[in-house]
């Protein structure tokens, strides 16, 4: 006979389709965000156009946390159920760029790129998951496990002055519907929707009721299947009347589900923002996350801390981002105190790209300074030690002139973190064999 689940169980699948779902439902509520506009501007475009960053954020942006100073971002969400969408890039000129495509459910599953099919030009196509037909001659095929999905690309950009070299690059990139390829092509103009609340998604996505983020999932998979390796999540949800490719309502449930799925976002909620802030190893006071990153197999948990905190994020091979909060003494970070980042010759981060250390104030955002400098790296003019190693001086005051072109500047007042980020980091990066120094107070 068939057994009916105990209470303690109803309430964890329900906990446990919510942390399943959590991805699935904040992608969507991103694309009501960023693709209600008529045409592209900044990094938001209507579903199936691209958008691209002009320019670095500075002290005065405050969209989205921990930004960064090194690439300038193309953006697009897009849906091919209808048809695939065919996306021409020209030759970088031996500039690293990555195009990760990222399915609803925000595992990557495409990298075109410098690291993946190096720098030519290319012409591919993203085609939906049941999509059945030829491409035209050249065009190679992507296939998205789900209709819909996002690309977060990145172009290295080394400063102010390559902004003009990089424009150019991005305004070679052409995306366009299949039925337009090799034709002249205007993209439609998108109808805005005047009541569509744009606040942050993760917010929205908190705010929800059980009713509506169930019911919101339920639609959502019609379009957008499960991965082949659910299945254990999918009986278990069956279990409480959750299907693939059916509708789904609260009210309809019995009664001891419907209290287990409202019980459950507050509970699941807590679980998600804990497992982001506790992800990754820790070494010489730097956390970095190695694990269920960009691409997540069954661990649902990690997936949906990711998608929380840092939607759309690169795995690992073609990017790691290490983060710092205290000094050797395990003291926290404060601007009040000077700091020294010391890299030994073979410490010196390894990468076929590049890297950076980024500064980040309490809040998490760039903070101003008189040199208006928020990272440092490899593709700035540093001076090395004659044995081949390298200072780096992070403090509010200058270090004094000579020491100017290895400085950091700190906010001026309060706490601080630090992120290094490491670009098609080399395998003693992955491996754990290489790690970042402690950083040393000086003063």
């Amino acid at each position: 006979m068939n057994m009916k689940p105990s209470v303690e169980e109803v309430y964890e699948i329900a906990r446990d389709t919510y942390i399943y779902a959590y991805p699935l439902v904040l992608m969507q509520v991103t694309q009501n965000v960023g693709c209600n506009v008529a045409e592209p501007v900044g990094l938001r475009a209507p579903v199936n156009q691209i958008a691209h960053n002009r320019e670095f954020p500075d002290a005065t942006y405050t969209d989205v946390v921990r930004p960064n100073a090194d690439t300038l971002y193309s953006a697009l969400s897009f849906n091919v159920s209808k048809e695939p969408l065919v996306v021409s890039i020209p030759d970088s000129g031996g500039r690293y760029y990555l195009t990760p495509w990222l399915d609803w459910w925000t595992d990557v599953f495409t990298v075109p790129g410098s690291r993946t099919t190096g720098n030519d030009a290319i012409t591919y196509a993203i085609v939906g998951p049941n999509w059945q037909g030829i491409l035209p001659d050249g065009v190679k095929e992507y296939r998205s496990p789900t209709a819909s999905g996002l690309l977060i690309g990145r172009t290295q950009t080394n400063g102010k002055a390559d902004y003009e070299a990089v424009r150019k690059f991005q305004d070679g990139i052409k995306v366009v519907p299949l039925n337009a390829y090799g034709k002249p092509y205007t993209p439609p103009k998108n109808t805005v929707n005047p009541n569509q609340d744009m606040s942050a998604p993760p917010d929205q996505v908190d705010q929800m009721d059980a009713a509506a983020f169930f019911a919101l999932f339920a639609e959502l998979m019609k379009d957008n299947p499960p991965h082949a390796n659910d299945y254990p999540m999918i009986d278990r949800m069956k279990r409480l009347g959750i299907e693939p490719g059916k509708s789904f309502k609260l009210a309809d449930a019995p009664q001891d589900v419907q209290e287990a799925l409202k019980a459950a976002p507050a509970d699941a909620l807590k679980l998600i923002k804990q497992v982001w802030a506790n992800s990754g190893t820790f070494a010489n006071g730097w956390r970095t996350n190695m694990t269920a990153i960009g691409t997540y197999g069954t661990d649902y948990l990690h997936r949906a801390g990711v998608a929380y905190a840092g939607l759309g994020a690169n795995v690992i091979e073609d990017a790691i981002y290490p983060t710092v909060f205290a000094d050797e003494e395990g003291q926290p970070l404060h601007s009040d105190k000077q700091y020294m980042l010391h890299f030994e010759p073979d410490q010196i981060p390894p990468v076929r790209a590049f890297w950076s250390l980024t500064m980040y104030d309490e809040r998490q955002l760039f903070t101003a300074n008189s040199i208006d400098r928020y990272a440092i790296g490899d593709r700035d003019n540093l001076t090395f030690n004659p044995d081949g190693s390298l200072d780096l001086y992070i403090q509010r005051e200058s270090p004094g002139k000579d020491k100017e072109s290895n400085w950091l500047p700190a906010p001026q007042s309060g706490f601080f973190t630090m992120n290094l980020r490491l670009y098609w980091p080399k395998a003693e990066a992955l491996n754990g064999t290489w790690v970042p120094p402690s950083v040393k107070q000086v003063k």
